[in-house]
């Protein structure tokens, strides 16, 4: 509905137009004045709520109560009435901030800001002065949201889903100790991304990810037709107890990086080129010549653990030469895992370490929501990839 001109007019008569929005402007004025007037509406309503069940209340006067708002603080009359039965639903009774107040600190600190960041910005730009406690007490309000998130159900068949783990500093019993973050990014059989959950654990192994398997079991996964992985221990002896049909490839990107981090810079292009004829060969057959002729070759000779690395992980990357090019692309290209781990850690750095699990799983979280809104259509190559699935998998690709 459009504001009226005339009413416009008014409210502007003899302002600076530089002071409409700062603090203590039109914008917070108008924030006040409705704020009371939708409270005094309540307050009505509440009354002939309760007249009509004959109960003789009444207003009882106001009390004072300052909220902080996206831009300044706002001393609202909040009217009261003599039974004291009445609990607006605009302002609870203990709340002490406007939605949108909440919401700017909690975007802040899904960009990476640290709780001292927040306080200078807000300071800063709107003159508030916030503890840091309130800072806290607003961000872990999110912890709530992301029990609530790790136990949702999911869906019953992911075509695809990356296993991959990055490193965070946390304080544990006095100690700050390196822990593995596990993240688990599904493709669906749309083509569309979903995050299946996020773990922190101190240690891995079989047993630790046959509970990680047997939750996504728990929460409704009754398949997953291939799961994407870079070297994690005990990984596929674990899904296969739990999803026996599931193929377990290792990440060829993973796998060249790791090989590349064995030669200096100016070797590592020639490297990655005389490799190529290993992950691009027809068959698995082809790749193993092609592996035999880099292990013989100038390279191969000059870092003979190259070769070794990718025998080890042989078996994981067979599966890798019976697929057709359009899924081929889909598995080698783990951009989307990578770009959530870059996020992760521009994020994680600016911290240093955190001081505890929750603190941790908290900005991870808020992160990784955040990319996740950034999602808005399936790869290119998902088209394709789509009925190779169909043709290969049957009536396991669920749609």
């Amino acid at each position: 509905m459009a504001i009226d001109k005339d009413v416009l007019d008014r409210l502007l008569a003899g302002r600076d137009p530089q002071e409409l929005f700062a603090k203590d402007g039109l914008l917070d004025e108008l924030k006040k004045a409705l704020s009371e007037r939708m409270l005094s509406a309540e307050l009505d309503d509440h009354l002939e709520n309760e007249g009509a069940d004959g109960v003789g209340n009444r207003r009882n006067r106001s009390s004072c109560k300052t909220m902080l708002t996206g831009t300044s603080r706002v001393t609202l009359d909040i009217p009261r009435d003599r039974a004291g039965t009445f609990d607006p639903k605009l302002i609870a009774k203990y709340q002490r901030r406007f939605p949108d107040f909440d919401d700017k600190i909690v975007s802040m600190y899904a960009r990476g800001m640290t709780v001292r960041e927040i306080r200078g910005h807000l300071e800063e730009l709107y003159g508030i002065e916030v503890s840091p406690d309130l800072i806290s007490t607003v961000t872990d309000a999110v912890l709530e949201t992301v029990a609530q998130w790790q136990g949702r159900p999911l869906d019953t068949c992911y075509p695809l889903v990356f296993f991959d783990a990055i490193r965070v500093k946390i304080r544990d019993e006095g100690f700050v100790r390196n822990k593995a973050v596990y993240i688990a990014l599904g493709i669906l059989p749309d083509g569309t991304k979903d995050i299946l959950g996020i773990r922190i654990e101190q240690t891995e192994g079989a047993k630790f990810w046959l509970r990680v398997m047997n939750e996504l079991k728990n929460r409704g996964v009754a398949d997953i037709l291939i799961a994407i992985v870079d070297g994690l221990k005990g990984f596929p002896e674990a899904i296969n107890a739990a999803f026996p049909e599931t193929i377990v490839q290792t990440c060829i990107v993973h796998l060249l990086r790791n090989s590349m981090s064995f030669a200096s810079w100016k070797d590592r292009k020639p490297i990655a080129q005389a490799l190529r004829s290993v992950y691009r060969a027809e068959t698995a057959e082809a790749g193993l010549v092609a592996l035999d002729a880099f292990e013989a070759g100038p390279w191969g000779k000059r870092h003979p653990v190259i070769a070794q690395s990718w025998r080890r992980h042989w078996d994981q990357v067979i599966p890798f030469f019976a697929f057709p090019e359009g899924i081929r692309r889909i598995i080698y290209t783990t951009n989307a895992i990578e770009a959530l781990n870059s996020k992760l850690r521009r994020a994680v750095r600016t911290r240093g370490h955190f001081p505890g699990d929750d603190a941790a799983m908290k900005l991870l979280y808020l992160v990784l929501n955040t990319a996740a809104q950034e999602w808005k259509r399936p790869p290119r190559e998902w088209s394709e990839a789509k009925t190779q699935f169909a043709v290969i998998f049957g009536e396991r690709f669920v749609i």
